[in-house]
C-alpha cells in the first residue's frame, strides 16, 4: 500500500476548497437577470382549491408575476420515478395542485420576484379558497375501512400489498417448540441535511439547464425531459451539503422552476427554508409491525410471520423502492428459513416518504433484532448466545435464501463473517466489566443497560456505473463519472484507485462529476453503491490505461510488457532503474499517433455485495424522567476492501449519529385532522455532540467475491443496527421489552409507568 493509494488513509481532496469557503452550493449561483421563485402552499392537510386570487400578490413591488399549473403546461401528475406492478394505484402530485391538496405543505402556486424577499412576501399576499375535506394521518387509522379518504376518488387508501412468502412457513410453525409475538412501531422522522434543497434554471445556448442539490442527476434529466416535452435538458449538480436519500428523489420544485425559465426567459432560483425541508421534503417511516417468531428449543428460529403496514404519506413519488429494500433484508444475518409476511402499503395525508439513510433497511433490522431478543428472553438464552447459533455460519457463503429477491433471482449473500464481527465487537466492549459498571450506576440512582444488535446491508444498487479516464500529455489525469457527491468522497477514491494504478502522485488526478452531459451512463448516489460500481469501473479503466502505458513503454525500450513498472510517474524496466520514460511523454507519443490515452471501465453488478456487522451499546437511563444516555458504544463493521479508512470512519460514524438521532430524538408528528406540528427545529430535536459517545471501532475484512477490488458498500451500514442496539441497552436496563422508537424521555417514562401499573 502506497501513501496515497487504494487502503491508505489519504486526506479527502475535496476538504480544502471546502473547508475554505470555495465551495458552490446552489444558492451560490449567481446568474445575470436572475429571478427568485417561492411557493405558495397548502395550510389545509386535505382540501379541494375553489379558487386562487393573486391582485395583491401582483402589486407588490418586485412581483414579476403567479403562475399556477396550467401556466406553466404543468396540470398533470409528476412521472412515478420507479413503475412497479404491485403499484396499482399510484398517486404522484402535480407540480403544483389545481383541483385536491392532499397534504399541508403542498404547493398550489408559484410567485417570482426580482428578489427573494419580494418573492416570499408575495407568496404570502396570494390568497386561495380552500374546502377542506376529512384528512388521515395515522397510518393505522388510514388502514380502516370507514377511513378518510386521502385521494378524494380513491375507493381505498391502499398504495399497494406486497405478500412476502418463501419457505414453508406454515411447517416451521407446526414443528415450533415456542412462538414469540412482538407488534413494534417505528415513528416517522425526517431528513434535515445541513444544505436544504434548491435549484436553479437557465436557458443557456439554447438549451435548458438545471442545477440542482440532487442525488440523481440521470433520474431528474430523464423525467424532466419526459414531464416537460424537452430533449435538450443538462443538469448539474454543485457542491451538495448532504442529501441522506431525499434528494435522490425528484421534486415539484424542480419541475416548476425548470419550466419557469423559459416562459421567462431569465434564470430563476428556488432555495428552500428550513420549514419548508420540515413541511414538504420527504420524510421515512411510521411502519408497524405485528410480527410472529417460531423457533426451536435452542433458540433457533424457523419462521418469521404475520403483517406490517408503511406510511407512504399522500404519494408515491419513489415507487415501492423503499418498502421493497425493508422486505428484502428481514432476515438479516440468520438462517431463518421460511417467511410470511404482508405488507400494507399505505396513503397518509402527511408528506410523502422515501428513503432516508438506509430505506427501510434499518427498520429491517429493528424487526429481527427485537424478534431475536425477544425468543432469547422468552428461552432464557444470553442473547449473544443466541445470535451465534443463529448466523449463517462463515462457510456457507454464497448463502441463497428461497425467497425472490427485488434485483432478480433469489436474495443471495455473496460473503460473510458474522461471527467474527461478533466477537471483535465484544472484544472491545469489555462485557466482563459490566456489572461493576451496572452497580456503579445504581449508586447514582441509573439504571445501566447493555444491547446488542447485528445487521446485514445490501450494498451497491447496479446494474452499473460507468468511469472514464483519459491522460493528457502534461502528465495529469481526468476522471469522469456522470454520478456526484454529497460528501461522501469520491473525488478521493476514485484519486486513489487511480494513483494505485498508474503510480503518480493524487496532485494529478482531476476528478469531474455530477454533469448529465459527461460521457457515459451512470445512476443516483444511493444505496451504498458508488463505491461497489463505480470505484470497481474506475479500477478496471485506470487497469486498462496502465496496461496501455506498458505497452507503450515496453515498445520504446524494446521489453516484456511483464517488466515495465509503473511508479512516481514513470514507466521503468524493472532491475534497471535508469531506464525509464515519463507518463507525460508516453502520452504525447500516443496523441502524435492518433491514440489518445483514454479508457473507461463499466463494471456489471447484477446482485448486491453484503456488508454487515454488529454494534454493542451501554446506556444509563433516569428512571425519574426516562432520559436515555448513550454510554459506551462499540462498532464491528464490514465493507470488504477498505478504500480509505479515514473516509470509512467518518461514514460509518456519521450513520451511528443519525441511527441515535432515529433511535431517541427525532419525532416528526401530526395531528388527527393532519397538521404538522414539527415545522421547526425547536419541535424536532436530533442530538448535539454532547448526546453521542465516543465510538470504538474495529473492521473486519471480508471482500466481495463479485467485483474486482472486492469492496462493499460503507454509507449506511452505520445507521443500519443502532435504534435496535440501544433498545436492546434500554430493554436490559429496564427489564421490559422496548417496542418503539424514539425512546424520548416520555416515551420511557410511559414504559416504566406501564410495568409498575
Amino acid at each position: 500500500m502506497s501513501e496515497a493509494g487504494v487502503g491508505a488513509p489519504l486526506r479527502r481532496v475535496e476538504d480544502a476548497r471546502l473547508v475554505t469557503g470555495r465551495g458552490q452550493y446552489a444558492d451560490d449561483l449567481r446568474l445575470d437577470g436572475m429571478l427568485h421563485a417561492a411557493f405558495v402552499r397548502s395550510p389545509e392537510a386535505h382540501a379541494r382549491i375553489v379558487a386562487i386570487d393573486d391582485s395583491e400578490a401582483v402589486a407588490i413591488d418586485g412581483v414579476v408575476g403567479v403562475f399556477t399549473a396550467a401556466d406553466l403546461g404543468l396540470d398533470r401528475p409528476m412521472p412515478v420515478a420507479h413503475p412497479h406492478p404491485l403499484l396499482t394505484e399510484a398517486r404522484t402530485a402535480e407540480a403544483l395542485a389545481t383541483g385536491e391538496v392532499c397534504h399541508a405543505g403542498q404547493a398550489v402556486a408559484v410567485v417570482v420576484a426580482t428578489d427573494r424577499y419580494a418573492a416570499a412576501d408575495g407568496a404570502d399576499a396570494v390568497w386561495v379558497d380552500y374546502e377542506p375535506l376529512p384528512a388521515v394521518a395515522d397510518v393505522m387509522a388510514a388502514s380502516e375501512p370507514d377511513a378518510p379518504r386521502v385521494h378524494a376518488d380513491l375507493p381505498t387508501n391502499l398504495m399497494a400489498k406486497m405478500p412476502v412468502r418463501w419457505g414453508d412457513p406454515d411447517a416451521a410453525f407446526e414443528r415450533a417448540h415456542a412462538v414469540v409475538r412482538s407488534k413494534l412501531l417505528q415513528h416517522r422522522g425526517a431528513c434535515l441535511s445541513m444544505e436544504t434543497r434548491g435549484v436553479v434554471a437557465a436557458e443557456i445556448d439554447g438549451r435548458l439547464t438545471v442545477w440542482s442539490s440532487t442525488q440523481s442527476i440521470a433520474l431528474l434529466r430523464r423525467l424532466l425531459s419526459q414531464h416537460l416535452g424537452r430533449s435538450d435538458v443538462r443538469v448539474l449538480a454543485p457542491d451538495v451539503g448532504g442529501g441522506f436519500g431525499p434528494k435522490g428523489n425528484v421534486y415539484p420544485e424542480e419541475y416548476v422552476v425548470a419550466a419557469l425559465a423559459p416562459v421567462l426567459n431569465a434564470p430563476v432560483k428556488w432555495i428552500e427554508t428550513r420549514r419548508e425541508h420540515l413541511l414538504t421534503t420527504n420524510q421515512q417511516r411510521d411502519l408497524v409491525s405485528d410480527l410472529e417468531v417460531a423457533c426451536d428449543a435452542e433458540g433457533r428460529m424457523l419462521g418469521l410471520r404475520g403483517r406490517m403496514v408503511h406510511d407512504n404519506g399522500a404519494f408515491a413519488p419513489y415507487g415501492l423502492l423503499l418498502p421493497m429494500t425493508g422486505l428484502d433484508l428481514l432476515q438479516g444475518p440468520y438462517t431463518l428459513g421460511a417467511i410470511d409476511i404482508t405488507m400494507d402499503v399505505t396513503y397518509t395525508n402527511a408528506v410523502p416518504t422515501s428513503p432516508i439513510r438506509g430505506a427501510l433497511r434499518p427498520n429491517a433490522a429493528f424487526i429481527i433484532e427485537r424478534a431475536i431478543d425477544a425468543v432469547a428472553d422468552h428461552l432464557g438464552i444470553d442473547r449473544f448466545e443466541v445470535r451465534r447459533r443463529n448466523f449463517i455460519p462463515a462457510d456457507a457463503f454464497p448463502y441463497a435464501f428461497p425467497g425472490d429477491a427485488r434485483y432478480g433471482g433469489k436474495i443471495t449473500y455473496d460473503s460473510g463473517a458474522y461471527e467474527a464481527a461478533l466477537d471483535a465487537v465484544s472484544d472491545l466492549a469489555d462485557i466482563a466489566g459490566f456489572e461493576d459498571r451496572r452497580e456503579r450506576s445504581q449508586e447514582n440512582g441509573l439504571l445501566r443497560g447493555l444491547g446488542v444488535a447485528s445487521y446485514v446491508e445490501d450494498t451497491g444498487l447496479g446494474p452499473f456505473e460507468e468511469v472514464n479516464m483519459d491522460l493528457a500529455s502534461d502528465g495529469t489525469v481526468t476522471v469522469t463519472a456522470m454520478t456526484g457527491s454529497q460528501g461522501q468522497g469520491h473525488a478521493t477514491v476514485y484519486t486513489q484507485i487511480c494513483a494505485s494504478s498508474l503510480g503518480i502522485d493524487p496532485a494529478l488526478v482531476h476528478v469531474r462529476s455530477a454533469d448529465s452531459d459527461l460521457p457515459g451512463t451512470g445512476g443516483s448516489t444511493v444505496a451504498s453503491r458508488t463505491a461497489v460500481t463505480a470505484g470497481s469501473s474506475a479500477h478496471l479503466a485506470a487497469e486498462a490505461l496502465a496496461g496501455r502505458l506498458r505497452e507503450l513503454a515496453a515498445e520504446r525500450f524494446e521489453a516484456s510488457e511483464a517488466d515495465i513498472v509503473l511508479e512516481s510517474g514513470f514507466a521503468r524496466v524493472a532491475g534497471s532503474p535508469d531506464v525509464e520514460v515519463s507518463l507525460a511523454e508516453l502520452a504525447s507519443i500516443a496523441s502524435e499517433r492518433g491514440e489518445p490515452l483514454s479508457e473507461s471501465g463499466k463494471h456489471p453488478t447484477p446482485r448486491p455485495s453484503y456488508a454487515f456487522g454488529s454494534h454493542i451499546a451501554e446506556v444509563e437511563v433516569d428512571p425519574d424522567t426516562g432520559w436515555v444516555a448513550v454510554d459506551r458504544y462499540f462498532i464491528a463493521h464490514d465493507c470488504g476492501t477498505v478504500l480509505n479508512p479515514m473516509i470509512v470512519d467518518g461514514q460509518i460514524d456519521g450513520g451511528v449519529v443519525h441511527g441515535l438521532s432515529n433511535a431517541l430524538f427525532e419525532r416528526v408528528v401530526y395531528d388527527e385532522s393532519g397538521q404538522p406540528r414539527t415545522t421547526t427545529l425547536m419541535d424536532l430535536q436530533i442530538p448535539t455532540a454532547a448526546d453521542v459517545p465516543d465510538l470504538v471501532r474495529v473492521h473486519t475484512v471480508t471482500p466481495a467475491p463479485d467485483n474486482p477490488i472486492g469492496v462493499k458498500g460503507a454509507g449506511e451500514g452505520g445507521t443500519m443496527p443502532v435504534a435496535a442496539v440501544i433498545a436492546s441497552a434500554v430493554d436490559d436496563a429496564l427489564g421490559i421489552f422496548v417496542d418503539r422508537y424514539p425512546m424520548t424521555p416520555a416515551v420511557v417514562r410511559s414504559m416504566i409507568e406501564g410495568a409498575t401499573t
